[in-house]
């Protein structure tokens, strides 16, 4: 009886909720299966292209979201891509269809190009050909000199970009354009549309080196400007380090600085010249920081200065420097400069050459930093390996001008040549054989400093109104100035006239491999019918089947008793 009693099992009961839950892991099974059918995104960095105003008309990109599809140029000809970002490797450009284009003003969704990991500032030491540089240069022109209205974006190829860019290329030479209806690559970004910047500011950094005054001599010293300009100019302002324009003229500039600095710290070696050193900003936009530092000088500063040297673009010369002056050549400043530096460029073995250009005083347009001297009625020259100046906003430092074509013996070359004609001047040894900062003296030019500053120089993006006061690098050069001069000065001004500039210069693109609109109703048929079937599986393992006919029965109508 006892064994009676005992609670008996059951296996249906069992049973049923195993089957209760049964299908519910299958559908979370389901739904995880789901979701491994659409790929993760893959997040690439993007650069997108400059966006700015003058006198209030547009250049460069005018939007910078994205959210579309993405396309090749195997697409068939006259299709739409108004809603499509075409995906253009530099090394497959074909400049021609993208001038057409953009003259057309053809709709496009958006333009992402592919730059070799050999332009990536900081990146690889293998240079590319000269007929390369001059393709992405002529890029460079025709997008920073167009009103394009939709986002252009420049990005490095890896692995990802590969194999996204080969399945699409895949399906647009079949003539399946990728669309929300058959699927393919979707790129999106999602930042805000870019705002004006308010009040961008430009800095300069002045040093100064006293000279030596004689006893009794109340007479002010003369002063020697060197100058520089340490920003830049490109497409992409967060990719333009511009290694040669004008990275090499700054390492140039803090190279003499601390050799003069060693001779001036001694007072029997001081000369009795003033050594002024400048490094200026807003060199691609007519050298407006030159021109405001010129005219924040006391005027007896200014007219103290006997000449100036402008240093340009000294990275990448080979047997030959130019001189570039505004003053004719037979005038006795000019004459005396060049004659300096051709005795010194002859011991040393190599050329320099002398071009004049005359300045227009009515057109505000400068073509060389220079001429803002000129202005002023201040000898001055420019000494670079550019035989012509940049026109405005080109050449200053384009998505090509990186580490790899600036060589640091013609940086160091062009340090000595500055260097000893400024000796000579200063001490009085004009058309004398000496060599004062000989390579075995401990006055020599130190290689390690000159690489040390272009390789910073070469990572470091410089755009000017992209530079905050207090960006690490214009510490950096203050700092450096500080160590080898005094009265170090910092000065901060607007940047006005014609330009207005736009921020948003840098974004994260999210690629993501969808599925087509046909995919996704198979899926969604599939999911409905099995849940219309775990449904009624449920029903029944719980309820019985007559339970489960009846929800599908027309209930009885009710019968309103009339009183």
């Amino acid at each position: 009886m006892a064994d009676d009693k005992k609670p008996k099992h059951r296996p249906a009961a069992s049973s049923m909720v195993f089957a209760s839950t049964y299908p519910l892991l299958a559908l979370i099974l389901v739904l995880i299966a789901c979701v491994d059918l659409c790929d993760a995104a893959t997040v690439v960095d993007v650069y997108r292209l400059i966006q700015y105003d003058i006198s209030g008309v547009p250049f460069g990109s005018r939007f910078s979201s994205l959210n579309h599809h993405a396309a090749s140029l195997s697409f068939q000809r006259g299709a739409d891509l108004s809603r499509s970002v075409l995906i253009l490797p530099l090394r497959e450009l074909d400049l021609g269809f993208l001038q057409d284009y953009v003259s057309q003003k053809q709709s496009l969704g958006g333009l992402l190009i592919l730059l070799p990991e050999t332009l990536r500032p900081g990146g690889s030491v293998i240079s590319e050909s000269q007929g390369f540089r001059k393709l992405l240069a002529q890029l460079e022109n025709l997008l920073v000199h167009g009103n394009l209205p939709f986002p252009v974006y420049f990005a490095f190829e890896n692995k990802e970009t590969d194999a996204m860019l080969a399945d699409v290329k895949k399906n647009d030479a079949l003539g399946q354009q990728a669309t929300a209806t058959t699927g393919g690559y979707k790129l999106v970004i999602s930042v805000s549309e870019p705002r004006k910047i308010a009040s961008p500011t430009i800095t300069n950094i002045q040093g100064w080196l006293p000279g030596s005054r004689a006893e009794g001599d109340s007479n002010q010293l003369p002063t020697i400007a060197i100058v520089a300009s340490y920003d830049t100019f490109g497409a992409a302002p967060a990719l333009s380090v511009g290694s040669d324009s004008n990275g090499s003229g700054v390492v140039a500039l803090l190279e003499v600085a601390r050799l003069f600095s060693t001779l001036y710290s001694n007072p029997k070696t001081r000369g009795r010249y003033n050594l002024l050193f400048a490094l200026t900003s807003g060199g691609p936009y007519n050298y407006e920081g030159t021109q405001k530092w010129l005219k924040s000088l006391d005027q007896r500063m200014r007219e103290s200065i006997d000449y100036a040297i402008c240093l340009n673009s000294v990275g990448s010369w080979d047997n030959e420097l130019l001189v570039h002056v505004s003053k004719p050549p037979d005038n006795a400043y000019i004459k005396q400069i060049f004659e300096g530096f051709s005795n010194v460029a002859e011991d040393l073995g190599f050329q320099v050459a002398l071009k004049h250009k005359k300045i227009n005083i009515s057109n505000s347009r400068v073509a060389w930093e220079h001429e803002q001297f000129s202005r002023l009625r201040v000898t001055a020259a420019t000494l670079s390996g550019l035989p012509t100046p940049p026109e405005l906003l080109e050449s200053a430092g384009s998505l090509s001008d990186t580490r790899q074509l600036v060589g640091e013996d013609a940086i160091i070359k062009g340090v000595k040549l500055v260097a000893e004609s400024l000796a000579r001047h200063i001490y009085g040894h004009q058309r004398k054989d000496i060599k004062i900062f000989a390579d075995d003296s401990s006055l020599a030019v130190n290689p390690f400093n000159v690489r040390s500053w272009l390789d910073l120089l070469s990572q470091t993006p410089r755009v000017a109104p992209f530079l905050s006061k207090g960006e690490p690098l214009i510490m950096a050069l203050k700092k450096e100035l500080e160590d080898y001069t005094a009265e170090v000065s910092v000065q901060h001004e607007s940047l006005d006239g014609i330009f207005t500039f736009y921020d948003s210069t840098k974004a994260s693109l999210n690629i993501y491999q969808v599925a087509s609109v046909t995919f996704d109703l198979l899926l969604l048929l599939v999911l409905g019918s099995y849940l219309i079937v775990l449904f009624s599986f449920l029903v029944i393992t719980t309820r019985g089947v007559d339970d489960l006919i009846s929800l599908f029965r027309r209930p009885p109508s009710r019968k309103v008793k009339m009183v």
